[in-house]
């Protein structure tokens, strides 16, 4: 074991700050990663906080947007060797032999993946900890080759934002010339947005805020329609291919469902809650609500790859750990456009 510097949480009422967690040697599988960057994803903040149902382990380090270089492996590793740039998302295993993981669908292992954090981990025991850490070790299998040409800082929460946004885009099939709306422009929002301009879609973005059309416009959007304004949502009746929903909290998505063509779908990543949906908005035009959560290894690859050849990352804002707690609080007020990143040398400064 590695005596390992990280930020974390030792109660649901405790805030973000410094401790020391065990890291294990590699196995004949692993790859040790020396973390540059993390990623943090507004799930850190439910999960440190147990806002999801009571299942928070503590002690609890959070962050599945990892992004560092290697720095040993084991015996039998051949994927990776010393010195590559890596990735770690939002689940470093799964069972493996499952129906969705044959297909590569390892997010939707029926026995279910195990989370980069707060997990208990099946095959080494203990508690699995995360990217707010100095260093961790993970199974070559899930592990992610970063291309070297992308800032790396701004490649940290592709590892869950981006994927989030992409796997559905890509399921669906998004053609060029297709109409796509983007639903709330935040740390998922402005994901979908570059994702689907790159693919040569029509986007829209979406929004309640006209503040937010000028940003929307650089990040790619060719439109930005006030879902306040009913006029505007009227013109814009039943012409859309697909809608990325990515707003986080519970809302009305009868508004939305107007505007799909028929035989189309409205994609929730955001909102994990109840939602409100009228059967008739369905029914009439044969339209669809669908979920999305992230992505397989070899899904979150191809990704990175299409970053790498497109020049896409994240519009983030870099922090010190001792930054961690305040960073919380912008988040739920919605003020970083749009995602934090954790300088991880500040960790070990700050421990």
């Amino acid at each position: 074991m590695t005596k390992t510097a990280a930020f974390g949480v030792q109660s649901e009422t405790a805030p973000v700050a410094p401790m020391t967690i065990d890291r294990r040697e590699p196995g004949e599988h692993d790859v040790a990663i020396e973390i540059e960057y993390s990623g943090i994803c507004h799930s850190d903040i439910h999960q440190a906080r147990n806002e999801w149902g009571g299942g928070s382990l503590y002690p609890m380090v959070p962050g599945h947007e990892i992004v560092g270089r290697v720095s040993k492996t084991g015996a039998k590793v051949t994927k990776y060797k010393e010195g590559d740039l890596v990735g770690v998302g939002v689940f470093i295993d799964s069972c493996r032999h499952c129906e969705a993981c044959k297909e590569d669908l390892e997010q939707y292992c029926e026995e279910g993946m195990v989370p980069t954090y707060n997990a208990e981990d099946p095959k080494y025991g203990g508690l699995t900890f995360g990217g707010y850490s100095e260093r961790i070790t993970v199974d070559e299998n899930y592990v992610l080759r970063i291309p070297e040409n992308l800032d790396k800082k701004a490649v940290a929460p592709l590892l869950c934002a981006g994927i989030t946004l992409y796997s559905p885009i890509r399921h669906w099939n998004v053609q060029p010339g297709q109409k796509v709306g983007v639903v709330g422009l935040g740390g998922l929002g402005h994901m979908g947005v570059k994702f689907a301009a790159a693919l040569g879609a029509h986007v829209v973005m979406i929004t309640t805020s006209p503040g937010k059309a000028e940003d929307a416009k650089h990040l790619g959007a060719s439109e930005v329609l006030i879902s306040k304004d009913p006029d505007s949502m009227a013109q814009h009746a039943s012409s859309f291919d697909l809608i990325l929903d990515t707003v986080p909290v519970p809302h009305d998505l009868n508004p939305y469902l107007n505007l799909l063509k028929r035989d189309k779908t409205l994609v929730v990543v955001g909102a994990l809650d109840p939602v409100e949906v009228h059967g008739a908005n369905l029914a009439r035009k044969r339209r669809q609500v669908a979920g999305s959560i992230i992505g397989g290894i070899a899904e979150t690859q191809e990704m990175l790859d299409f970053c790498g050849e497109n020049n896409i990352v994240s519009d983030v804002e870099l922090i010190n750990a001792d930054y961690i707690n305040e960073a919380y609080e912008r988040m739920l007020k919605s003020d970083v456009k749009y995602r934090f990143v954790i300088d991880v040398a500040s960790i070990k400064q700050s421990t």
